[in-house]
């Protein structure tokens, strides 16, 4: 069955981010500028810290693509790390008599994979664990994404978001899956689609700064023109709302996720959480209509043919200018805990991280669904699959 995977590898300071992926068709026109485009959204945002003045992520594509157009083959991407060149002598020190790196990290930080990670591997270095566990990995993910976004284009899908809120500020709100609102979240440099709250975010940014603190908040994605039918109720793993909530859940420093109302709907009463079905003659091939979207376009594990609306929460960062007390893995004493550069607030830089996982799992039931080896394939398969959705009403095929 065709399907779509992906593999990252590489570390935070390390030479390169590289990606495998997959699974997507052949005939698909893909750039290193789409993908870049991404890319350089990830890299801006208030509140970044020193490293984003370092890179200038751009994406080289070293197989399967050729002349503008995916070969059906995998594709590989590389990510060069210009931060490499300022830590090859940290990276790259000589073993020491007991095999472990020269001058290794051993105060844990709270928040980090540091402690549990030592714990797993069996590392004496701490580094052995940050490198990887570190946000950085995310820049191949979007990279990923991007690549599954010009996919989703092709089949008629869109998938935009905005900041919903830094530091308790929240974003107004906005109309529902809205790409006008998209694109001034675009514009905003804390990814806010309303400049008042946008303000009151740099604000409440700087007062942590200025404390040596960080900040978290909420980031809302959303999809349009999500065919009904994708996902199944059949199997756990199959189910939409957890394969999305899965992959959101699995960007550093995320929190929760919640789909459509969330956790506002345990408050309310069946009949003000579900959404009515109305009949909608201007859509013959889906015609139907909902009053709302508090499924947020699910309804058991399968997409309804409405847009698709996750939010995601992510916790401050946990690398602090104030460093918060810990223990010396050496000595057992407690002592403060160790420094890396780290961002005040990366609340922008993860609207463009779950863009991108919502993209890639989108992507990849959209392959498991449709099938065919080639984009003309695929689209031949949507347009088949569209015309058989005319079964589901009226009398033909009654008996």
């Amino acid at each position: 069955m065709p399907g779509l995977r992906y593999m990252t590898a590489g570390e935070s300071h390390g030479p390169r981010l590289s990606a495998i992926v997959e699974g997507l068709p052949a005939g698909l026109p893909l750039s290193a500028e789409a993908i870049n485009a991404d890319l350089a959204r990830r890299q801006r945002g208030y509140g970044r810290g020193g490293r984003m003045q370092i890179e200038r992520d751009t994406i080289e594509i070293s197989a399967g693509v050729r002349g503008g157009l995916t070969l059906g083959s995998p594709l590989a991407l590389s990510l060069a790390n210009r931060d490499w060149e300022n830590w090859r002598e940290r990276m790259s020190v000589e073993e020491c008599a007991d095999g472990a790196p020269g001058d290794p990290i051993r105060l844990p930080r709270p928040g980090h994979a540091d402690l549990a990670g030592l714990a797993k591997y069996g590392h004496r270095d701490i580094r052995n664990v940050l490198e990887r566990a570190s946000a950085r990995e995310t820049a191949a993910r979007v990279a990923v994404g991007a690549a599954c976004r010009q996919f989703l284009r092709a089949l008629g899908m869109r998938v935009g978001g905005y900041v919903a809120a830094i530091a308790g500020v929240e974003c107004p709100s906005q109309p529902e899956a809205e790409p006008e609102v998209w694109q001034r979240a675009q514009e905003s440099d804390v990814g806010c689609a309303d400049e008042a709250a946008a303000a009151s975010m740099r604000s409440a940014i700087d007062q942590a700064r200025e404390r040596g603190d960080s900040v978290g908040g909420r980031v809302r994605v959303e999809a349009l023109g999500v065919p009904p039918g994708l996902g199944s109720y059949v199997t756990w793993e199959e189910r939409l709302d957890g394969r999305l909530a899965q992959a959101l859940m699995s960007i550093p420093a995320i929190k929760s996720v919640e789909v459509g109302l969330g956790r506002q709907a345990a408050a309310l009463s069946g009949s003000q959480v579900h959404d009515p079905i109305l009949p909608d003659a201007a859509r013959p091939d889906w015609p139907f209509a909902r009053l709302t979207n508090h499924a947020g376009g699910l309804e058991g594990g399968v997409s309804n043919g409405e847009p698709i609306i996750v939010e995601a929460a992510m916790k401050p960062i946990p690398t602090l200018l104030s460093a918060l007390p810990s223990v010396d893995l050496d000595t057992g004493r407690p002592v403060t805990a160790h420094v890396e550069r780290s961002d005040v607030c990366a609340v922008p830089a993860a609207l463009v991280v779950a863009e991108a996982m919502v993209c890639i799992v989108l992507a990849q039931t959209a392959r498991e669904m449709f099938g065919g080896d080639s984009l003309a394939q695929v689209l031949d398969n949507v347009a088949s699959y569209r015309d058989s959705l005319a079964h589901l009403w009226g009398s033909e095929g009654d008996e």
